[in-house]
């Protein structure tokens, strides 16, 4: 049994194909070389790349605990880098999301496929601001979780081939609506679908069709795609 809230799990399943999606855009256009970081200035630069950026939070290795940026004593919720985050503490009021408005999340539970839970704290906070991505910042003992709010940093494009593979890793990490999961990447890119009761059927742009099957506990089964040719 998870110990994520199920308001936690359901809204990461509608946002963890689009944030995997979004990172391996992100992975292609930043460069993960030295970095430097100034949050004040809300500016993060890595091989010569430099990101508008705000804080989400960050992740203690030995507490295993999740630290909002808006609870650190360093920041709070006036600081420059902080402000741009506080949307996720009112849709957790809003949505009833006990990790989105916990000051400091406990995850010592989590033993799941991520590398800790606070990774998963970080997808569905970057998922909800949207923007170019997400950056794990390692330093001594953990990591801060940087989210890029930069309109250099581009938006993942529609590419059908990879929408298997995305939506296996998405419900590896968060499994509660498989459907879900794949209807809000189909949405974030306008492309139309339908469901039945053992499929999703999807018109790409340009032709063909898509089909994700699920069983009959809603889990994902199969796919199928007929795309159009090159030209035509």
């Amino acid at each position: 049994m998870s110990g994520f809230s199920p308001a936690f799990e359901r809204l990461g399943a509608a946002l963890a194909a689009v944030v995997l999606q979004q990172q391996e855009t992100l992975a292609e256009f930043l460069p993960r070389e030295d970095w430097s970081a100034d949050l004040t200035a809300r500016a993060y630069t890595s091989g010569g790349v430099t990101v508008r950026v705000a804080l989400l939070g960050s992740y203690a290795a030995r507490e295993r605990t999740w630290l909002w940026g808006w609870a650190n004593p360093q920041f709070g919720e006036d600081h420059p880098a902080v402000v741009p985050t506080l949307g996720i503490r009112a849709l957790g009021e809003r949505l009833s999301i006990p990790e989105f408005t916990t000051p400091e999340v406990d995850l010592g539970w989590y033993d799941g496929p991520a590398g800790h839970g606070g990774e998963l704290v970080a997808m569905a906070a970057g998922g909800v601001l949207g923007g170019g991505g997400y950056i794990g910042a390692g330093y001594d003992g953990g990591s801060a979780y940087l989210h890029v709010d930069d309109p250099q940093a581009p938006p993942a494009a529609w590419d059908p081939v990879p929408v298997p593979r995305l939506l296996t890793s998405a419900v590896s990490l968060f499994p509660a609506d498989p459907r879900l999961t794949l209807a809000r990447l189909l949405s974030r890119h306008r492309v139309p679908y339908r469901e039945t009761d053992a499929a999703v059927e999807a018109r790409p742009p340009g032709g063909g069709s898509l089909r994700a099957h699920f069983d009959a506990r809603g889990r994902f089964s199969g796919w199928e795609a007929e795309l159009a040719a090159a030209g035509r």
